[in-house]
């Protein structure tokens, strides 16, 4: 975009303000990104932290059934990604947004109702309170029947839930192009990313209490009735930072400072040409986007095994119930808030030490991918005290987040805002394999390693289980670091 003066619209922030004030409702928006964010960790986590006290007991899961729902949740997941961020950049990030929350906080609370479908597909009886189904799926003798009824409605349910949830990373991100300029996305992105582990803080404090008071089926609704909430103050807060009147025009030309910096070069008076969507086959073509891939593929699945395995690894392994278990997990994630360094650290390479966004990126997320090599010890010093596995996890917590948060600010450096979406969704499709395969693979070796008590570099049954899978998530992050400096070894942004 040329810098020129921008026709005045209604409600446009180009009439009325003072040129010289620095607004800062950027800031605003992040706030509700953060929001947006915690609320889709908040609906991921209430299956986790119910799973064990009140759905094993009600439905006769193991934890196969239970890595299966997980796994296939991430294929969803993934599959939606890449169709989320194409849909929401053909419909634009406000628009996006609204159907993406309307839908993931829906299937969040159908949960709550797989009891009585499933109730009423084994006996007949539909028009059942939570308690009815619960007393008539006790009366069906065929537990087989009921663990392939209910966990094919989990299925259904976690299909929705991962249809909308899809939509939060691409549209976060594309808002945060927006509003933000390269020097900053990463420090934006790290605090809304930060509404991720608040999510997962959260969950523990209330999940397991509002399950215990007034049922399970209670924690889906409450906690999926929060995102309609959310939308209310989306309609009402966002637009364009060009158009919005809070956006004064100084904050816009500091938003824009990439636009005005690249346009210095070309001659007075010349329009840029018009800006052209890429097409979904051509962002394939770019090595940019396969690093981009890679790295999300390598390392999603360890965020997603912490997020949906760490409630199961304290009741398998230390006997803890939900409400027994909310101390440590929220220590865990209290750790895990420390990733808010994520985004100051580029920063100060490329303030401070003269690196442009990518080069900056890619050193602060080298130092992030050595910290998870401290899960490698989890299980051998766990055998002293649960504390020493939970901040050794809280660490490791910190240390995705803080990588998350660069990855994810590599595509706005590399791509023009028409891709950013739909870059990201390709990204979170391949986040998602990578995480189908080590939920999946998890449920498979845990329920093995008990049944057989397999033994493995000194550990028992799950013992032994829970030790693989946290040697392969402490080499993950260096493995993809290789890789995408591999790919793109310098700076090379897509005019």
């Amino acid at each position: 975009m040329i810098v020129q003066d921008t026709p005045k619209k209604p409600g446009s922030n180009t009439g009325s303000k003072v040129a010289n004030t620095m607004s800062k409702y950027r800031w605003t928006i992040c706030a509700l990104l953060f929001f947006s964010t915690t609320i889709n960790y908040l609906d991921r986590q209430v299956l986790s932290l119910t799973w064990k006290d009140y759905l094993v007991p009600e439905f006769h899961w193991t934890d196969n059934n239970y890595g299966t729902i997980t796994a296939l949740f991430s294929i969803f997941y993934a599959v939606s990604m890449l169709l989320a961020g194409r849909f929401i950049d053909w419909t634009d990030t406000k628009k996006g947004f609204l159907w993406a929350i309307a839908i993931w906080s829906l299937g969040a609370c159908v949960h709550a109702f797989c009891g009585i479908a499933t109730s009423g597909i084994l006996t007949g009886d539909w028009f059942v309170s939570f308690e009815g189904a619960k007393e008539r799926i006790e009366t069906v003798g065929d537990t087989s029947l009921i663990i392939s009824t209910s966990v094919g409605l989990f299925i259904f349910a976690r299909f929705i839930l991962a249809l909308g949830e899809a939509g939060n990373f691409p549209a976060a991100i594309k808002a945060t192009a927006e509003y933000f300029p390269k020097k900053d996305r990463a420090l934006a992105t790290s605090i809304f990313n930060a509404g991720a582990t608040v999510g997962a803080l959260a969950a523990p404090l209330s999940i397991p209490f509002i399950a215990k008071a007034w049922g399970w089926e209670m924690a889906f609704i409450i906690i999926g009735a929060l995102g309609f909430v959310w939308m209310g103050f989306w309609i009402y807060l966002y637009q364009k930072p060009e158009v919005h009147p809070r956006v004064s025009k100084t904050e816009l030309e500091y938003i824009q400072q990439d636009i005005i910096t690249h346009n210095q070069v070309l001659e007075p008076n010349v329009a840029a040409a018009p800006a052209r969507k890429m097409s979904f086959a051509e962002c394939f073509r770019y090595k940019q986007t396969w690093a981009f891939a890679f790295g999300k593929f390598m390392t999603d699945g360890v965020w997603w095994f912490f997020l949906f395995w760490t409630p199961a690894y304290l009741k398998d392994i230390y006997k803890m119930d939900s409400t027994q278990s909310a101390l440590p997990l929220f220590v865990l994630y209290m750790i895990t808030l420390l990733s808010i360094i994520g985004g100051w650290l580029p920063t100060y390479f490329v303030e401070k030490k003269g690196m442009n966004p990518y080069e900056g990126r890619m050193k602060a997320m080298l130092i992030f991918a050595f910290f998870p090599l401290v899960t490698l010890l989890a299980q051998p010093l766990g055998q002293y005290t649960y504390w020493l596995p939970v901040i050794i996890i809280g660490i490791a917590g910190a240390a995705h987040q803080s990588w998350s948060a660069n990855i994810f600010s590599t595509v706005g450096d590399m791509f023009p805002k028409q891709a950013i979406a739909t870059v990201t969704g390709i990204g979170g499709m391949a986040g998602g394999i990578g995480s189908f395969l080590i939920n999946k693979g998890s449920g498979v070796l845990f329920e093995h390693a008990g049944s057989t008590q397999m033994e493995f570099m000194g550990f028992v049954g799950k013992e032994a289980g829970y030790f693989i899978i946290f040697s392969i998530c402490a080499v993950a992050y260096l493995i993809g670091w290789t890789v995408m400096k591999s790919l793109v070894p310098t700076y090379r942004p897509i005019e």
